[in-house]
């Protein structure tokens, strides 16, 4: 079906499951995602928006689903760029509206030079509009009109829309479990990710350019007809420290680790892994101690995420790990208690800074509400949710906030993987990256 990721009935029943919540006096408007301009006239590389994603499977730009009720029922119209030579010429072949009326799951297609016209009448017969803004300025100032303008026809008959409303919550909580298909494409983007580390780690070598790494991983990527599913972090030594480093521009020191925190899209789903690895292919005494802890903090983390689980199970277990290990290893002298805190923000946080999971799907930070109304220890997990495992510690040696132990300056170390919820218990879909000391010590520098 004009190359769409799943079959037209996968995505008929989330329009029906979505509209179904929407009253029949609605109109319901989706702009996708606008271009991003780089540099004067170069965009970045166009990424549709998520939800247009998920309901249409439509990855081109400008486009707006708009839905209404008719006497038989909800109607999906698609607004997509008009076929223009001229603009084919520099920018590349257009679907159009003609080729969008087949082979695409909705009702019909329609230009996009018609937009104004037929959304300002489609305003007019409605009460309510279920708009996501900003995204589209042309289609928010026409709700806006709508919703404020004053007529005899809207002040004597009652037409138009009186209230406006955001349907992203809805459409979120769908997307929190993933359907039978899209896991199968989670799997993929997970199976290309741990390839792609697993090459990444068989061309370390001391002296390696984070840059080399970045592009070890990111080239798989690309050989696998995927993309980046958000940049590559690539952190050597001290560099690792830095949660969202993003230069990836040093060399890496002989006796250095490397932490990689890398993933792609495939079709928009997304797959997130992070290893750490020693450039020279040894771990040190030091650096095996937290890589230890940190690996057996997230195992633990990954046996607690089960269904019916509060989605803060994973990271109190992997807290306490972590916690009891700092103090075993004298790093942090006080009670275990101390070390968690009341609200699991004790003395580890020093240490582990952040969570230790979100939701995975087609944004790397996927959506849907985990901690409804700020609940201490969040929703119930459910089969068919996807989140992430990872614990992490960092020792950065260039912090004057707390004190560094000298045997652990500059170590940082997260292991990070992607669990599906079951039934039958947690999946690991990054399983195939490996992650034991003995595993990564054979991998590293192997193929070079």
């Amino acid at each position: 079906m004009a190359g769409l990721p799943f079959d037209e009935a996968e995505y008929r029943g989330r329009q029906a499951r979505f509209l179904e919540q929407i009253p029949a006096d609605g109109l319901v408007l989706i702009p996708t995602n606008p271009s991003s301009m780089r540099s004067n006239d170069v965009t970045h590389p166009y990424r549709a928006s998520s939800y247009m994603l998920y309901l249409c499977g439509w990855r081109h730009p400008e486009s707006v689903l708009m839905a209404k009720h008719r006497e038989d029922g909800w109607f999906v119209s698609l607004f997509v760029q008009p076929r223009d030579t001229d603009a084919e010429i520099w920018e590349g072949r257009r679907i159009g509206v003609e080729g969008a009326v087949n082979g695409w799951p909705i009702d019909e297609a329609l230009s996009l030079d018609d937009l104004d016209s037929m959304i300002a009448e489609a305003l007019k017969d409605c009460k309510s509009v279920h708009l996501i803004q900003k995204l589209n300025p042309q289609i928010d100032r026409l709700v806006n009109s709508a919703l404020t303008t004053k007529s005899r026809a809207r002040n004597v008959h009652g037409r138009g829309p009186v209230s406006i409303s955001d349907p992203a919550s809805i459409l979120d909580e769908m997307r929190i479990c993933k359907s039978e298909s899209e896991i199968e494409m989670m799997q993929s983007a997970a199976n290309i990710a741990a390839d792609a580390h697993i090459a990444a780690m068989r061309v370390t070598y001391s002296g390696i350019g984070e840059w080399q790494i970045q592009a070890a991983v990111e080239g798989h990527f690309m050989a696998s007809k995927s993309r980046w599913s958000y940049p590559s972090i690539v952190g050597g030594g001290d560099n690792a420290t830095v949660l969202h480093y993003d230069s990836n521009d040093c060399e890496i020191t002989d006796g250095d680790l490397v932490l990689v925190d890398a993933g792609c899209e495939v079709n928009g789903y997304a797959s997130d892994i992070t290893r750490t690895w020693p450039v020279n292919g040894r771990f040190s005494e030091a650096q095996k101690e937290i890589y230890e802890l940190v690996l057996r903090a997230e195992l633990a983390g990954i046996e607690a995420a089960v269904v019916g689980a509060p989605w803060k199970a994973s990271h109190k277990a992997t807290m306490e790990v972590i916690s009891q290990g700092l103090i075993d290893l004298a790093i942090l002298d006080c009670s275990l208690k101390e070390a968690m805190g009341e609200d699991l923000d004790g003395k580890t946080r020093q240490f582990f800074m952040h969570g230790t999971s979100h939701s995975l799907g087609l944004d790397v930070h996927d959506v849907g509400v985990t901690l409804p109304d700020g609940e201490e220890s969040g929703r119930e997990l459910e089969a068919g949710m996807v989140l992430t495992i990872e614990p992490g510690l960092y020792f950065g040696s260039w912090r004057s906030d707390i004190k560094i132990p000298e045997r652990y300056a500059g170590i940082g170390i997260r292991i990070e993987d992607d669990i599906l919820i079951t039934d039958d218990g947690p999946v690991v879909l990054t399983a195939g990256c490996p992650k034991a000391v003995v595993e990564i010590e054979s991998l590293v520098g192997s193929g070079v």
